[in-house]
């Protein structure tokens, strides 16, 4: 995990404009580099390094002998660098797992490189030899990256907006800042004057499809195929299992976070199984937050104890949740509703992480909801085939909401996010499967995920078969939800007339509640007239729902209200 920034084409002084790539240094706390482009005295790149693969010769740009022409700078981890290496014969100069991506390009050009990557990424690929720049994210944009550009050819990229929203230009930068968007790459060709002009956008993998890259993969081919339900959970745990190997690549501490609902819980049993296999040796450490005594600290600790990590509980304090929200939509970039609720306690556990241990790498359930039809509201599903429709949606829009979430929490600590159930492999053989095997059954979400490891003794049955939780009642104590302090809090710092008056001060998806409107302020507060970034709130579906909560649909029942 590493901040990414560059500009291309700059009309102001690029000492001035680098204090914008100052915006992301969280992302990097290690170490920072400023480096202009040979050539091109308008055009220089920013990084932010969080060192987990090659401590020595990590720093970017990456530049190496064979390709003096190639300027690379990513975040991102390639899992399958060494596969690559060895099938294509590359002759690395680094321990960099970046490094494949001027290998690829100079083999193959630039659709197969981005094709070829068994990874998150996003990265900024410059060939001066052939004057192209290349912008490239990874299919379900685990990595982050926004770019703006101008009409008269000024671009600026960087791993989150607020490292580009204050550039000066000659001309207006009215010119949207906006999300890079995932599966795709950008190829841009770059004018002597330093500017640039796009030639083409091309979406270069679909989350449906398997990767071109399952041919270089550790597990090469299923042991059978076919639909019959042992073959389907034998082959789900055995892709699962490899997801989470393949991302124990680090030379930093590992741990996790563990809420004690089925995803986070699947991630810490797998991965401490595996530490275990190829001798790691320190403990893993596992995270909870809540409120004393809350249904998600229980079952954490219950999962902990059955698989043996090092647990870390991390108590709610609802003073220091309220105010964090602040800090915590400036680190955001949105006003989401649900994904601010939930980004409270995730941005408070990071924070934890990052003062009171040595953890860095940390492993996460996100994608597991979208993936496998874990929202409560899937229970409401007209037919099989809809549920499989809004599974690939939620997938699609993951940028947007929960990875969004996933990533700014812990970057803003200066730790790295990995996060197995959104592995290609994986989620592309998931909905591959029949839509009518993928349902709830049984007023059950997640059915078949939980079937498949019922015989693994992973986890405890009661785990195992945890119905989900709202994220507020999760954390929440037992007297008294977080959702309920959050809107009484917020009751107090809104007035009903501003309410009223929400769609005329904010005509694009206008606040409908006290608690969106507060948001919204704060949002407003740091990006004025960025409201495009989020083309719409986040909410359940065939529902009637004015909340995005899960505690607000009839078919949810959280422990404290039995």
């Amino acid at each position: 995990m590493c901040g990414i920034w560059a500009l291309f084409g700059s009309d102001e002084c690029l000492s001035v404009q680098c204090l914008s790539a100052m915006k992301i240094a969280h992302r990097g706390p290690d170490a920072f580099r400023f480096e202009n482009v040979n050539g091109f005295t308008n055009c220089c790149f920013g990084f932010h390094r969080l060192a987990v693969v090659d401590q020595l010769y990590g720093m970017q740009p990456i530049r190496v002998k064979k390709f003096p022409y190639l300027w690379l700078c990513y975040n991102g981890e390639i899992y399958n660098f060494k596969q690559l290496q060895k099938q294509f014969g590359f002759d690395f100069q680094t321990l960099v797992d970046g490094e494949v991506i001027l290998h690829l390009y100079n083999r193959g050009g630039i659709e197969q490189t981005a094709s070829m990557l068994d990874g998150v990424f996003a990265f900024i690929l410059l060939d001066t030899a052939n004057r192209k720049v290349f912008l490239a994210r990874d299919t379900y944009g685990v990595r982050p990256l926004f770019k703006v550009l101008t009409d008269d050819g000024f671009l600026g990229v960087c791993s989150e907006a607020k490292g580009l929203i204050n550039l000066k230009h000659s001309t207006s930068l009215c010119s949207k800042v906006e999300p890079f968007l995932p599966g795709h790459y950008e190829v841009l060709d770059l004018k002597p004057s330093g500017k640039v002009a796009s030639v083409e956008l091309v979406k270069f993998h679909s989350c449906k499809d398997e990767p071109l890259h399952v041919a270089c993969d550790t597990v090469e081919a299923l042991p059978s195929a076919g639909f019959d339900l042992e073959t389907v959970k034998s082959n789900i745990r055995i892709l699962f299992e490899n997801a989470v190997r393949k991302r124990l690549m680090a030379h930093r501490r590992i741990g996790c976070l563990l809420s004690g609902g089925l995803d986070s819980s699947l991630v810490a049993a797998v991965l401490l199984k595996l530490m275990k296999e190829i001798n790691v040796n320190y403990p893993l450490q596992t995270f909870a937050i809540g409120m004393e005594n809350s249904p998600d600290l229980l079952a954490a600790r219950k999962v902990a104890a059955h698989i043996g990590s090092e647990h870390h509980e991390v108590i709610l304090n609802t003073e220091e949740g309220i105010q964090a929200i602040e800090e915590v939509i400036f680190s955001l970039e949105t006003y989401d509703i649900t994904t601010i609720r939930a980004s409270i306690g995730m941005y408070l556990v990071s924070k934890y992480i990052r003062k009171k241990t040595d953890s860095v790498v940390i492993f996460s359930g996100e994608g597991s909801d979208e993936l496998t039809q874990g929202y409560i509201y899937f229970h409401k599903a007209p037919s099989p085939e809809e549920a499989a429709e809004e599974s690939e949606r939620l997938l699609k829009e993951l940028y947007l909401f929960d990875v969004l979430r996933a990533d700014r929490t812990t970057a803003a600590h200066g730790l790295e996010l990995r996060v197995p159930f959104l592995d290609h492999r994986f989620t592309s053989y998931y909905l591959s499967l029949p839509a009518e095997l993928r349902i709830p059954k049984n007023g059950i979400e997640k059915y078949l995920l939980r079937l498949s490891f019922e015989d693994s003794n992973l986890l405890p049955k009661e785990i195992l078969w945890r119905p989900k939780e709202a994220f507020s009642d999760g954390i929440a104590s037992v007297k008294k939800s977080w959702f309920s302090i959050l809107q009484d809090y917020i009751d107090q710092q809104v007035d009903d007339l501003l309410l009223e008056k929400a769609a005329e001060k904010y005509p694009f998806n206008p606040p409908k509640t006290k608690e969106s409107y507060y948001y919204r302020q704060i949002f407003e507060k740091h990006y004025s007239g960025r409201s495009s970034w989020l083309p719409h709130y986040w909410m359940p579906r065939w529902v009637k729902a004015t909340d995005p909560s899960a505690r607000t649909l009839k078919h949810y029942k959280s422990a404290t209200q039995e």
